[in-house]
């Protein structure tokens, strides 16, 4: 029997309060300012607020990046400054993703906190903080706030909200053997996470390294893009949009390593007849974005089922013969097309893929059977490192499902009878 069996089975073997969160915690919410009460770094004395960006979601730890500056003459009250084992909690109606996520202060701090922002502290007589810190990131809380938090109204963790929300309580001798438990747990999962990223990125590199090795290797031949392939853009204008029809991609469509056709707009068959033709990629035309955060991120067409698409997607149809377009898939990574593509918008206020520069853009040609070879090889490589059902990702969301199971698992208890 372990340890924490023998200290439930003496101290509280028919089971443990359900207590309100209010009757053993103080919440308090952060200060408000205006944008006129905004300080720079060079101002004297500015304070520091930590807001829900501070909040690193895959861990639930504190991060110091972008931390907001304030005139030192907005009022903040004694409780509203960051001290040793309070929870900092996301409260406010930004983005879903981060409300209910906390971060535990392990000092006092000379920082405090906006106004979307909450702080927990613990009646540490019947509650331990590190406890409750456990507590509030297990799925009893989330649960919980799925069910408080009405997604048709604005998101707002408030008293009325936290109050709702009843904590199991055992005995301070088993809080604290729990607590050391999923430390200790959670040490080993972060190495183990660190460990693991860090072969992630030595594959990564590897991929990256073979990719640019074989894919521009010298002595194959060098050929123009427009010998190999022809080059089309999407259309110029916006449709009109219908709730059944063919199929309206855009870029947004192709931010995966495959095309993703999940949410689409779509426009009438008419409208479909009458586009231009060089609009329509088929089967085995390799997409890409034109503009945007994913500029140039390569995908190939996969299904026969007709299609439309925007001016902010273009696509090239290889010369089969000559050009297979997994091979061009890879190329469209490798520094050698990267380095082509900022020597034509150097200096470009907007940067967008013109195929009026793409056409001359120089690709590395070694035969239909090299090209398949470097192809295969360099998908196995890609799929090792990005799919997340297989290798080192799947092992890193392993170990965090595995950790979640058994804090879970260790936080819940049989409820005492009254």
């Amino acid at each position: 029997m372990s340890k924490l069996d023998e200290l439930i089975k003496t101290l509280c073997p028919d089971g443990v309060e359900y207590i309100n969160f209010n009757s053993v915690c103080t919440y308090i919410r952060g200060i408000t300012y205006n944008k006129g009460q905004e300080a720079k770094s060079d101002e004297h004395n500015p304070i520091k607020v930590l807001r829900a960006n501070n909040i690193t979601l895959s861990s639930n730890t504190l991060n110091f990046d972008d931390v907001k500056l304030v005139s030192n003459d907005v009022k903040v009250k004694e409780n509203q400054w960051l001290y040793n084992e309070d929870i900092l909690i996301c409260a406010g109606s930004g983005s879903k993703e981060h409300i209910g996520k906390v971060a535990f202060i392990q000092q006092d701090m000379e920082y405090t906190f906006g106004g979307f922002m909450g702080v927990i502290r613990c009646n540490k007589s019947v509650i331990k903080p590190r406890y409750l810190f456990h507590v509030l990131t297990s799925g009893i809380f989330l649960n919980y706030l799925g069910m408080a938090l009405n997604s048709s109204t604005i998101n707002n963790l408030n008293n009325q909200v936290m109050n709702g929300f009843t904590i199991p309580v055992p005995p301070l001798e088993v809080q604290g053997e729990i607590v050391r438990i999923l430390d200790n747990f959670t040490e080993l999962t972060a190495e183990l996470t660190a460990e693991l990223t860090a072969e992630l990125t030595a594959r990564k590199k590897q991929y990256e390294y073979y990719r640019d090795k074989y894919i521009t290797k010298t002595t194959f031949n060098t050929v123009k893009l427009s010998e190999v392939a022809d080059i089309y853009l999407g259309l110029t204008y916006t449709p009109t949009y219908v709730e059944n029809g063919v199929k309206f991609i855009s870029a947004q469509n192709t931010s995966k390593d495959y095309l993703d056709l999940t949410n689409v707009k779509y426009i009438s068959r008419e409208e479909f007849e009458k586009s231009t033709s060089n609009a329509k990629p088929k089967r085995g035309d390799v997409l890409f974005t034109r503009v945007g955060s994913n500029l140039g991120h390569p995908v190939i067409v996969d299904t026969d089922e007709d299609l439309c698409m925007f001016v902010s997607l273009g696509y090239l149809r290889v010369n089969k013969d000559k050009l297979l377009n997994r091979y061009v898939r890879h190329w469209m990574n490798t520094d050698l097309f990267w380095s082509q593509v900022r020597k034509n918008v150097h200096g470009a206020a907007k940067v967008n893929l013109n195929t009026g520069w793409l056409k001359d853009f120089d690709i590395i040609l070694p035969s239909k059977e090299e090209q398949e070879r470097i192809a295969d090889m360099l998908d196995k490589f890609e799929t090792l490192c990005n799919d997340i059902s297989i290798g080192l990702p799947a092992e890193i969301e392993a170990r965090k499902k595995q950790y979640e199971y058994y804090r879970d698992r260790l936080l819940t208890f049989k409820e005492k009878v009254a």
